[in-house]
């Protein structure tokens, strides 16, 4: 691995030769019917893997840095065997022409080579195929060209390139093959599939090939520059049509547009129309993680409903046909044709036959895809689910017995809007403090606390601000539950939801039938039972280096001595000392390295902000 190289030139295996061949090797260890050619290049089916070698052979290949395309598509009900090249390059005729001599079925009745539409892949397959016919073979040549992001001024004589489209291809003619079907047959569905297919990619930036220079790679870098994305990319780091500075929706809405804008004569390559059955397949370059590639899937989806009526019979997502590491995605959009062919073999239905193949990703069955599934009901529970209120109100009002506890317990006149003022301030406090505590949270965590605490407070401040905090205690801590639950995740959203959740429990036991006075006791012994059951679901105590830290002062010095300022004190003191404290429970027992000693617990420091922020106002 290169030290001091770009995030994008950083490789397991600078070596690329190393790194095809182990490749190659590994697609046949986690297929076991495959059977690896280490001097060709060739990924193959075993002979005994194949129940009826009669049928048509199906192949396919081109450079390496695209997987799963095309050898981890070798297998019962795709291809019989993928013929790889090196890093971007096509493989020699001469390894061609052994993979249509020697390691297909003798029996084959014919075989279907596809290719992608680059010039070394068209004449190392056609060479090979020439050859294989000299020989007395049947052999057929698909082409796949589907890009549309070279369009026909700019393509010339040499056409559209060929992209992810070629995974479409590739498996409907497979099914077509282990169906039996003659190689005229499988040979005209492809060019069908070929003629109705339009496809686009776009990238956030070129990749690194391993063992180019590290030099290569900061140009690289450099490229694009910051915020752009390019429209048209090749999957051999070729130049797209324009580089743009947009968001996703935006993005997705120009890629659509050179897809399937008819007055667009340079691109309209396939008519399609408002209501046309189609497939949609979204491929992942190999850089873009599956969260945003999920995302991308929607808003694709939502764009061609809305701005081009489609509704796809298909959507399939996933890597299929890579650019190495690429940060960037292709939308593919097949027009569905009639075959011809009868029952069975319709384009969906060889979309959605099985497949024994590793890089064919889609597993939703032909069933799922065409049951009608209607509107599910969703019952949503109200804020505070059905907490009804309690009588624990006594002489005087809610906000002035919490005060009480807060203040020393003294008798003077409360606002009761007091309460929610200091809330405020000690959530805004928190808030404002969401830098730090993500900087800690980065030294020592994954960096996500801060983010989250934010997100918790922001919810709560949501419920201040809706007005739905009232005089009753049990309703407003449950408002105030639901707000953390529905806004914070992770752990510390988890601990504080039991927390808030347990003291409204506690509140309501509290309750009598007869207006009663809640007392500082009474508050205590609330949060001292909330503590309790928070140590049923973490042993956490202070000294752990966690939120605890914080909490367990401020509970126990709030029951002590009922003053909010002595309580919000200890917990800043807890906070504090973590600093230097090693972590035993947590994400940051797993982080290595001395910067415990650097910084305070992030979830402690974040709680002893809110708290601060809250007696101040007090």
């Amino acid at each position: 691995m290169a030290a001091g190289a770009p995030p994008a030139a950083k490789h397991y295996l600078d070596d690329p030769t190393d790194a095809v061949l182990s490749g190659l090797r590994g697609v046949t260890l986690i297929n076991p019917s495959l059977v690896f050619d280490k001097t060709n290049k060739i990924i193959y089916r075993h002979p005994s893997s194949i129940a009826s070698p009669q049928n048509v052979s199906v192949v396919c290949g081109g450079g390496s840095g695209h997987e799963p395309g095309f050898s981890a598509f070798v297998g019962q009900g795709a291809l019989t065997a993928c013929v790889a090249g090196t890093v971007f390059a096509s493989p020699s005729a001469q390894q061609v022409r052994a993979c249509l001599s020697h390691r297909l079925p003798a029996e084959t009745q014919g075989i279907v080579v596809v290719v992608t539409n680059y010039t070394g892949d068209v004449l190392n397959f056609g060479m090979g195929i020439e050859k294989a016919r000299a020989m007395g073979k049947k052999v057929e040549m698909v082409v796949v060209a589907d890009d549309v992001g070279v369009g026909r001024a700019k393509g010339g004589k040499v056409g559209r390139r060929g992209l992810s489209g070629t995974a479409l291809v590739v498996k409907i003619c497979g099914a077509l093959a282990e169906a039996g079907a003659p190689v005229e047959d499988c040979a005209k569905v492809g060019r069908l599939v070929v003629d109705n297919l339009v496809s686009v990619g776009a990238s956030l930036s070129r990749v690194h090939v391993p063992g180019r220079s590290l030099q290569e790679a900061k140009e690289e870098e450099e490229r694009l520059g910051p915020g752009l994305v390019e429209i048209g990319m090749g999957i051999h780091n070729e130049p797209g049509c324009e580089k743009v500075k947009t968001d996703l929706p935006g993005l997705v809405k120009i890629m659509l547009a050179q897809l399937l804008d008819q007055t667009d004569k340079d691109r309209a390559y396939v008519k399609i129309e408002r209501g046309d059955d189609t497939v949609l397949l979204v491929n992942n370059f190999g850089g873009t993680s599956n969260l945003e590639l999920s995302a991308v899937v929607t808003e694709i989806v939502d764009q061609l409903k809305h701005s081009y009526g489609l509704k796809p019979r298909r959507v399939i997502s996933g890597t299929f046909f890579g650019s190495l590491n690429g940060p960037g995605f292709i939308i593919s959009v097949l027009k569905l044709a009639e075959t011809g062919l009868g029952s069975g073999k319709s384009i969906l239905e060889l979309l959605d036959a099985p497949a024994e193949a590793t890089g064919w990703s889609a597993s939703i069955k032909s069933e799922t895809w065409e049951t009608e599934y209607g509107e599910v009901e969703v019952v949503v529970e109200k804020d505070g689910g059905d907490t009804r209120a309690t009588n624990l109100q006594g002489k005087r009002r809610t906000y002035d017995m919490v005060l009480e506890i807060m203040d020393e317990a003294d008798d003077r006149e409360v606002d009761p809007n007091l309460l929610r003022s200091a809330l405020r301030l000690g959530l805004e406090t928190l808030i404002a403090s969401e830098a730090e505590v993500t900087r800690y949270d980065t030294i020592v965590g994954d960096g996500d606390c801060g983010v989250g605490l934010k997100r918790g407070a922001e919810g709560i401040l949501k419920t201040l601000e809706s007005d739905r905090i009232t005089q009753d205690p049990l309703t407003s801590l449950s408002k105030i539950a639901s707000a953390v639950e529905a806004t914070m995740d992770g752990t510390s959203g988890a601990l504080y939801a039991i927390f808030l959740n347990s003291l409204a429990a506690n509140v309501r036991r509290l309750d009598s039938n007869t207006p009663t006075e809640l007392t500082p006791k009474m508050w205590a012994q609330a949060l001292d039972g909330s503590l309790k059951a928070l140590g049923k679901y973490t042993p956490a105590q202070p000294g752990d280096r966690t939120l605890m830290d914080a909490l367990i002062p401020f509970v126990d010095t709030l029951g002590s001595t009922g003053n909010t300022r002595k309580a919000a004190e200890a917990a800043k003191i807890g906070a504090e000392a973590t600093k230097g404290m090693k972590a035993s429970l947590g994400r940051s027992v797993y982080v290595g390295g001395e910067g415990h000693t650097e910084v305070p617990d992030p979830g402690a420091y974040g709680l002893s902000q809110f708290l601060s922020g809250l007696a101040e106002a007090l």
